[in-house]
């Protein structure tokens, strides 16, 4: 069950990061007056997908709480730095981001560090 809530943690932070990612381009650049930057935050603030990535790092929070009764800190945290790797390829596929050679050496370091660092 600890898995689960490993698992869990993971799926909320890469939805979160994925739907905020997602809704904020389309508010485009940060304004640069302070009065605007507060208006245009506020705004995006209200967007409920916005909130639901909030929702959703919450959950995760709660979730990764569960996680570390049962499971050692380091144990459980190289695992999920698979977030890394997910929120890498996922936003090359929905949002076309460049998928470089060092993303992809860097992705394979965090999964080799996963593997190694999660053994004892």
């Amino acid at each position: 069950m600890s898995y689960l809530y490993v698992a869990l943690t993971i799926f909320f932070t890469v939805y979160g990061q994925l739907v905020i990612k997602w809704q904020v381009a389309k508010y485009g650049a940060l304004p640069e007056l302070f009065s605007a930057k507060l208006l245009f935050l506020l705004k995006m603030m209200l967007n409920p997908w916005i909130v639901s990535g909030f929702f959703a790092a919450f959950f995760a929070a709660l979730c990764w709480m569960a996680a570390m009764t049962k499971l050692d800190l380091s144990h459980a945290y190289p695992i999920v730095s698979l977030t890394f790797v997910i929120v890498i390829l996922a936003g090359s596929f929905m949002f076309n981001e460049p998928l470089t050679w060092p993303k992809v050496v860097g992705m394979l370091l965090i999964m080799s560090g996963v593997i190694v660092g999660s053994q004892g």
